[in-house]
């Protein structure tokens, strides 16, 4: 069986390993224009060891900014900024995928410009708050996307992706877990829909569905991924009918080819597996293993054949040498938490590697 330390073909680009970084938001975008910076290129080049790097979620337009200082892929000038990134990776032996991530109803107006209002699939406010530059704020009611701006949002996810590969991306990953836009249209609590975007399965699986179909025709499939986190609550979603809707969804993706999917797992471990069955492309796990963080442990899944790949978030942020250390069995950096979210260098590019 192989191992974690194995290399990996994927989309046509041969990996290092099979230890991922995970997404994580670090909202350090302070460029102009929300774009990335040369601290965000140290960040990401000094962690070039992972077999494939997957960015902080990068919103694919103006409204689909959730968080403060997180970055776009939305004009000609983040291209720009993003490029720096993407050669100094390169230029290191890594492989880079940008995920593409509209928020949906879980922003706040304060943080977009000109008069605009975060927006989602039903008219149906997140419970809870987010954080703005004045503090924490409520979650307001979402505007009801029209069928048009339906339209026009695949459209930007499409147009995102083509940045992306403009930018020197290897590839893109849509973020359809943890409760933004994607997964708010999957489920029934926040998509109350009854027009073909809504009700059944089969039609709150459709924006998902078109959204992989428009990127896949933008930049080829093998260089697309997609992030699933079935069941999950976080940002207040609520999903009761999990193995249908998803079954569902994985059913309408198999033809398109794509590159991988990537699962973050609940504590059914069953249908993970149930879902690496029906999915004949690779697999990244990010596992359940909570309370605690992914740790050393989960690459005996790779080796079992649970997953292709192992996705690892804070112990990547902490560790910018993490296979490295998972092949010399530790030590390891402990993360900051204070740290995780806004700020400079420290508790970003200042964690020390193995000497």
């Amino acid at each position: 069986m192989p191992t974690a330390f194995d290399s990996y073909e994927l989309g046509g680009k041969r990996l290092a390993n099979r230890i991922v970084m995970a997404p994580m938001t670090r909202s350090r975008a302070y460029g102009p224009g929300a774009g990335a910076t040369e601290l965000m290129a140290a960040y990401y080049t000094q962690r070039a060891g992972a077999g494939l790097i997957v960015t902080e979620g990068t919103q694919p337009s103006v409204v689909g900014q959730g968080y403060p200082d997180t970055p776009g892929l939305h004009s000609a000038e983040q291209v720009a900024a993003w490029r720096k990134v993407t050669d100094a990776v390169h230029g290191a032996g890594g492989v880079i995928f940008a995920q593409i991530m509209h928020t949906g109803r879980i922003g706040h107006p304060s943080l977009l410009p000109d008069g605009l209002h975060p927006v989602a699939p039903s008219a149906v406010p997140a419970k809870g708050q987010i954080y703005t530059h004045e503090g924490p704020k409520d979650f307001v009611t979402p505007r009801e996307l029209t069928e048009a701006e339906i339209g026009r949002t695949v459209d930007d996810f499409a147009a995102a992706a083509r940045n992306a590969i403009a930018a020197g991306f290897d590839g893109v990953e849509l973020h359809g877990a943890n409760g933004y836009l994607i997964q708010q249209f999957l489920a029934p609590n926040s998509n109350r829909r009854t027009d073909a975007w809504g009700g059944s399965a089969e039609g709150r699986i459709r924006f998902a569905a078109e959204v992989a179909t428009a990127v896949a025709g933008a930049i080829g499939g093998q260089r697309v991924g997609l992030r699933l986190s079935p069941g999950n609550p976080y940002n207040d979603i609520a999903e009761d009918d999990v193995e249908e809707t998803y079954g569902a969804l994985v059913a309408r993706l198999v033809p398109l080819d794509l590159a991988y999917l990537h699962l973050v797992e609940g504590a059914d471990r069953d249908l993970t597996r149930r879902l690496r069955k029906d999915w004949p492309g690779a697999l990244i796990l990010n596992p359940f293993t909570h309370p605690a963080p992914t740790g050393p442990d989960a690459l005996d899944l790779v080796e079992d054949g649970t997953a292709d790949m192992i996705a690892f978030g804070s112990m990547f942020l902490a560790n910018p040498d993490l296979p490295a250390r998972l092949a010399a069995g530790g030590p390891y950096n402990t993360p900051d938490p204070a740290a995780f979210f806004g700020g400079d260098h420290r508790g970003y590019t200042d964690y020390p590697a193995l000497t």
